[in-house]
């Protein structure tokens, strides 16, 4: 899986009300409206720069606060084709992982606003293609890869009527 896109960068601790303000979360039902409001409150107009496949990169402790899945599942369905943070809350990551939202732990220093990156999920390599630069990450384990490729754990039920690891390396 490799992805392409623009980046938008934020700092430490974002959490999911950065990610989507609790009042859009009881009003709206609809991922598609309410993704209109993502990261508002961190950057109001966020929503407007954002192209489809841009990443969002982060610093420590992205995802912290609510356990709910609305906060990656907006976050996908506004077009982020990934998010880059150096640390990830837990149950966040996992969330992620389940929607089908790609999030990859890097050193996000050498990644700024505007640049343009190339991800390789497979093979655990960024491309900073404004700066020229490559950084090295984990490669995604496999099964989490699969995820991903089907749309995330429900997806991925819906295609093999299981947890299917034969598909998987």
């Amino acid at each position: 899986m490799i992805l392409k896109g623009k980046v938008h960068k934020f700092g430490n601790d974002i959490n999911t009300d950065y990610i989507i303000p609790s009042k859009y979360k009881t009003r709206i039902s609809d991922m598609t409206e309410m993704a209109k409001h993502v990261m508002e409150d961190a950057d109001p107009e966020f929503a407007a720069k954002l192209s489809a496949g841009d990443f969002i990169v982060a610093g420590s402790n992205f995802g912290c606060g609510s356990s709910r899945e609305t906060a990656p599942r907006v976050i996908k369905t506004s077009g982020v084709s990934a998010v880059l943070a150096k640390g990830f809350a837990r149950i966040f990551f996992r969330n992620a992982i389940n929607v089908g939202l790609p999030v990859v732990e890097c050193d996000t220093s050498q990644i700024d606003e505007g640049d343009d990156l190339e991800v390789d999920l497979e093979a655990g390599r960024i491309r900073n293609l404004t700066k020229g630069l490559e950084l090295g990450v984990a490669p995604l384990p496999d099964v989490m890869v699969e995820l991903l490729k089907d749309g995330g754990l429900v997806e991925h039920f819906k295609r093999y009527g299981t947890f299917n690891l034969q598909s998987v390396k």
